[in-house]
């Protein structure tokens, strides 16, 4: 019995794994279909935060935009090994604000817009980042019903959530989100934006730097570190 479960264990992992090569295949020849210009497109210029959910201090000197998927393998990558380590030496620290903008794929992953919608209706009762996080955490269970579980699960008014959910209240703020990616000249999940807070207008950031994929901590140091040494 012990032998046969562990078969069925691997079989299991085999499959998960099988499934990663899919997901990360699609997402290369989307890549690949993409008009290069578009990937190398983009030019230091001034956005815009508006409503988009944040994390750290309004007017910390830094500002890191993410524009993510849900369903991306590579924005998973980043949520688990680059994000713990930004929160702990500069997000904390009061360096780094980091704003986060939804960017779901829905063409290859078909539960990303949902996903988007659930964190930001999660966002109406101050949890954006709570269910951000079940979100990553649980990143092959994000049909409806399971959505609808996390809210629960992070505590929040299941028939607000619900009610928004089911309306797609905020799908103009996505494709709003989705715009504007557009207009900085990103080509992928996840894409990174760098740049000064402009502290008159916390508002404001005059990006200068875009990372694009999923990138190891020291290439976010580097950006990070350089704009730090410009304003010290």
């Amino acid at each position: 019995a012990s032998t046969k479960e562990e078969i069925q264990q691997l079989r299991i992992q085999v499959e998960e794994m099988q499934k990663d090569l899919v997901e990360i295949k699609k997402l290369l020849e989307e890549g690949a279909r993409a008009p290069a210009a578009k990937a190398a497109g983009f030019r230091a210029q001034t956005i815009s935060i508006g409503p988009s959910p944040i994390k750290g201090k309004v007017d910390a000197p830094i500002t890191v935009v993410e524009y993510s998927d849900y369903q991306c393998p590579f924005c998973a990558r980043n949520y688990r090994d680059v994000m713990p380590i930004l929160q702990e030496e500069y997000i904390d620290t009061g360096k780094l604000r980091f704003v986060m903008r939804e960017y779901p794929l829905s063409s290859i992953h078909k539960n990303a817009t949902n996903a988007s919608m659930a964190a930001l209706c999660a966002g109406d009762q101050g949890k954006y980042w709570e269910m951000h996080d079940q979100l990553f955490d649980n990143q092959r269970e994000l049909g409806v019903d399971n959505l609808k579980s996390f809210a629960a699960t992070i505590g929040l008014d299941t028939a607000s959530f619900d009610e928004c959910l089911d309306s797609k209240k905020y799908a103009a703020q996505i494709r709003k989100d989705m715009a504007s990616a557009s207009k900085l000249g990103m080509g992928g999940t996840p894409g990174f934006f760098i740049g000064l807070t402009d502290l008159t207008d916390p508002d404001k950031v005059e990006l200068s730097a875009y990372l694009k994929g999923a990138k190891p901590i020291d290439s976010f140091r580097a950006a990070i570190d350089e704009l730090l040494e410009s304003v010290e």
